[in-house]
């Protein structure tokens, strides 16, 4: 997964700008009816910002400067640092409507891969979910991938765990900003198949790093990344943007035969269809796509002269 921010400061509660503000006329003894007169304020704007109800707008952090000697960086800071305490503060109490939402997930096995993190609410846990789709809220993940008729064929293993196979597909398109691509060439793809044919009948160890950095001078990433339970998928293709292509396979199956029938397969999509078409393989493909990917597979693997 891609890197995170260590040592993030997130305190749970921040205490607001206007008590600072109080404690230090206080501490200079200086009344609040004095402040009004300084600063050009009505005794009601002081006193809501004391009261916490009111912001110490950037204007003001500076007549606050002027009149108190506390620079107006302090102020704003203390400000915008209240102000993202009460929304996460109101973030938590709605995602708490939402927890339920995890258990469709394969959270266990997504936190063995090193998807996520495991964290110590269930709040904590939904926000590390959120943050690893990228969304803002579980509605999000449903206009991205619970509804994904237009863009994917559905096969029925995927309409019966949309979850897993949607923690799979995000787990591949995070893979693949890892890997850096050259911006992507047909004639080249079509010549690195060829290179890559021959790897073949090499060692697991050997074809799988070889195929990753082949690929990727034509402009393709290729991701192997185990699937999930729940998502009995073979591989998937889809254009991350109209110059990168990306492969990923989840080893299902184990056979170094089903591996390569799979890996053409998917080149197949490539060279032969669309960048806005998402293919997502569960098994034997029946439309006239599939079955021309199959076609390239079978050509590319024993070619017509070999037959």
């Amino acid at each position: 997964m891609t890197e995170k921010l260590q040592n993030q400061y997130a305190p749970d509660y921040v205490t607001p700008p206007g008590e600072t503000l109080e404690e230090i006329l206080v501490s200079i003894g200086m009344c609040k009816a004095e402040l009004y007169d300084r600063i050009g304020k009505t005794p009601k704007h002081v006193g809501d910002i004391i009261k916490h109800g009111a912001p110490i707008t950037p204007q003001t952090a500076m007549d606050l400067e002027k009149v108190l000697g506390t620079p107006a960086s302090f102020w704003n800071n203390r400000e915008r640092r209240y102000r993202e305490s009460l929304a996460r503060n109101e973030e938590k109490e709605r995602l708490k409507n939402e927890v339920g939402w995890l258990r469709r997930f394969p959270l266990a096995d997504m936190i063995k891969a090193g998807c996520i993190n495991r964290q110590e609410s269930k709040v904590e846990q939904l926000e590390e979910l959120l943050r690893y789709f990228g969304i803002s809220s579980p509605q999000q993940w449903r206009k991205l991938y619970g509804s994904l008729e237009p863009a994917y064929r559905r096969s029925r293993a995927y309409e019966s765990k949309e979850e897993a196979c949607s923690a799979w597909l995000r787990w591949g398109e995070l893979k693949s900003r890892e890997i850096d691509c050259a911006p992507y060439d047909k004639d080249r793809f079509r010549k690195v198949l060829s290179e890559i044919r021959v790897l073949t009948r090499a060692a697991p160890e050997m074809f799988e790093a070889q195929t990753v950095h082949l690929c990727s001078r034509a402009g393709v990433a290729v991701v192997l990344v185990p699937a999930f339970p729940g998502a009995p998928l073979y591989g998937a293709t889809r254009w991350l943007t109209s110059e990168k292509a990306m492969i990923q396979l989840s080893l299902r199956g184990r056979f170094e035969d089903h591996f390569w029938f799979t890996f053409f397969h998917e080149a197949g999509h490539i060279l032969l269809h669309g960048k806005k078409d998402i293919f997502i393989e569960w098994n034997q493909g029946e439309d006239e796509k599939e079955l021309e990917a199959d076609q390239f597979a079978r050509n590319s693997l024993i070619p017509l002269g070999a037959w």
